[in-house]
């Protein structure tokens, strides 16, 4: 009875990675499946910051917004159990050093587990103009491999811009995957996707973004978010998207030059999954947005 016992738990731990190998490669004919916008902070805004990207994420979401920040700064991201699959753990780790010019940054990924694997370096960097005009660069070498069938890399190039229209009013964009590289021989496996977007202070305690997202093989979404400092340490976030109807919300710790950070997000038909963020913040501690309209000499 032991032994029939065994046999039937590890016949339906193989038939559950089975299905989910089957899902994965049924989804690889169309897109790499990991994430492509981190940050927990991000997420809570349902990833309408392409006008905003204030933080070291920038590095992966709009490389241009590295050139605000004029310090060092590193962030690590989690979300362990996507859906309440462990097999969709997805981290990301991400590095920014300020220059005279502007910014290098670089940041990395790792998505999946033993049967499915995918890997990203990110090189970053970013120039500003007078301070109000930031343009930015990244280039990604993204590895896949799947158990059985092989492995694959491609390189491609992601581009951003951010200017500031008023002191107070931003308009960003980016362009990710620029040169349309693919996995294999099937077209449009790594997605093509534009982004562009508002994002206006109400003063240094409440900001709210407005964003348009275009992937090449879908309808346009709608996203919109807000962050508002309720206490010197406190920041709550919100925001939502459509196509697909997505809501989304979180909050921050801020203490020192420490910044954990706490995100979930709605799915219609897989539920509810979470994530979590810590960036560090070398030399500079206190409001994010008031440190950086001090060098940017934003009254």
């Amino acid at each position: 009875m032991k032994f029939n016992i065994i046999t039937q738990q590890t016949y339906l731990y193989n038939m559950r990675y089975s299905i989910l190998l089957v899902f994965l490669l049924e989804s690889f004919t169309t897109l790499s499946f990991a994430q492509f916008n981190p940050g927990a902070r991000q997420i809570s805004m349902a990833a309408s910051d392409v006008g905003m990207s204030d933080d070291v994420f920038a590095v992966f979401n709009n490389p241009s917004g590295l050139g605000q920040i004029c310090w060092r700064e590193i962030g690590v991201y989690y979300s362990p159990s996507p859906f309440g699959l462990t097999e969709l753990a997805n981290g990301f780790i991400a590095y920014n050093e300020p220059f005279g010019f502007g910014s290098l940054a670089v940041g990395g990924m790792s998505y999946g587990f033993e049967l499915y694997r995918e890997n990203k370096i990110t090189f970053a960097s970013s120039y500003y103009y007078s301070k109000h005009i930031f343009f930015g660069v990244s280039l990604n070498f993204h590895t896949i491999s799947i158990q059985n069938y092989g492995s694959d890399n491609a390189y491609y190039i992601n581009l951003g811009g951010l200017f500031y229209l008023t002191n107070n009013l931003r308009l960003g964009f980016s362009v990710q995957n620029l040169n349309r590289a693919s996995f294999g021989k099937d077209n449009g496996n790594i997605p093509q996707i534009m982004n562009t977007g508002f994002s206006y202070d109400f003063n240094n305690d409440f900001t709210f973004n407005l964003a348009v997202e275009k992937d090449t093989r879908y309808n346009y979404s709608l996203r919109g978010g807000f962050e508002f400092n309720i206490i010197e340490n406190l920041s709550l976030r919100s925001g939502f998207s459509n196509e697909p109807s997505q809501y989304s919300a979180g909050l921050g710790i801020n203490y020192s030059f420490f910044n954990l950070d706490y995100a979930f997000f709605t799915h219609s038909d897989l539920g509810i999954t979470h994530q979590a963020g810590l960036i560090i913040s070398f030399g500079v501690d206190g409001n994010r947005k008031k440190k950086i309209r001090e060098y940017l000499e934003i009254e």
